[in-house]
């Protein structure tokens, strides 16, 4: 971890800090709660359940959504990861079709 920073001397740049740690904090749960439901797409396409394939999508895309609307990641952030793993259950639904 990075070195912490001096101490603040006035009570807005305490505070500031203390909403920055708070923020970090949140963020980074909803960062790690994203590459977890990420991972678990991933799994549920190589297991080639097509149907928990889709609701599994579902969530991922309400996930990932919400994080961008918070501002934790950026909008095209959210919306390309969105495609891809679409493009990914997609091609598993096309591949038992055939």
């Amino acid at each position: 971890m990075p070195p912490k920073a001096r101490p603040k001397k006035n009570m807005s740049a305490i505070k500031r800090a203390k909403q920055a740690d708070k923020r970090n904090l949140h963020n980074r749960a909803v960062r790690s709660s994203m590459k977890t439901i990420e991972r678990k797409v991933e799994t549920v396409i190589a297991s080639g359940n097509k149907e928990e394939a889709g609701k599994v999508l579902l969530e991922a895309t309400k996930v990932l959504q919400k994080a961008a609307a918070k501002g934790v990641i950026h909008k095209n952030n959210a919306s390309r990861k969105i495609s891809r793993l679409t493009r990914k259950v997609n091609a598993l639904a096309k591949s038992e079709a055939a």
